[in-house]
């Protein structure tokens, strides 16, 4: 008679028990076949917006647009798939009731918030960066008793957040400079 020890009898156990769950199991799915999820769920990958590290994630939305689960993104080169407690919290941010969803001007003096439409919002961005870059747009200045040319505005600045990913960043940096900005700064250097 061959003495068995603990350690073999905890592994023949284990053995057992794996193949008598693949057994049922295999056996169970034979008969279970499509079904429909009660819910369709998207999933796409993006960017954490908290710090500019760059995490890559996996945001899993339903129907409606709603975020349902945020995950690590296992092939971004970044993180390969681990998240702080911040990122993990894109979905709370994104679904809370306190979230705004409309533009809320508050007129100068006025101590009352107004409904604004995203239009008359957009209108009145434009027409003061306009207004400010003609107010103090600086066409030359005297270097050694010379007139040189500069074409820049110094009365706007546009300082980038970690929300920001690459190709925004190129995109506001080409607009900024076109209006001839020259005070341009990104969170990840600061």
């Amino acid at each position: 008679m061959t003495k068995l020890s603990r350690r073999h009898f905890l592994l023949l156990c284990a053995a057992a028990d794996a193949g008598l769950l693949l057994k049922t199991s295999a056996a169970d799915a034979k008969g279970i076949g499509d079904f429909p999820l009660h819910k369709k769920v998207g999933e796409t990958t993006s960017i954490c917006p908290y710090c500019s590290c760059g995490c890559g994630v996996l945001v899993a939305t339903n129907e409606e647009g709603h975020i349902t689960n945020v995950e690590g993104d296992p092939d971004h080169p970044t993180n390969r798939g681990a998240l702080d407690p911040k990122s993990l919290s894109i979905r709370q941010m994104s679904n809370s009731p306190l979230r705004l969803k409309t533009v809320m001007y508050r007129a100068p003096g006025s101590d009352q918030w107004e409904v604004k439409t995203w239009e008359w919002a957009t209108e009145q961005i434009a027409q003061r960066i306009k207004q400010v870059r003609d107010d103090t747009f600086v066409t030359t200045v005297k270097v050694e008793d010379k007139d040189v040319t500069v074409n820049r505005t110094e009365g706007i600045a546009w300082l980038g957040g970690a929300a920001n990913n690459s190709e925004d960043c190129y995109l506001a940096t080409k607009f900024s400079r076109a209006l001839g900005l020259v005070y341009l700064e990104h969170q990840a250097r600061i």
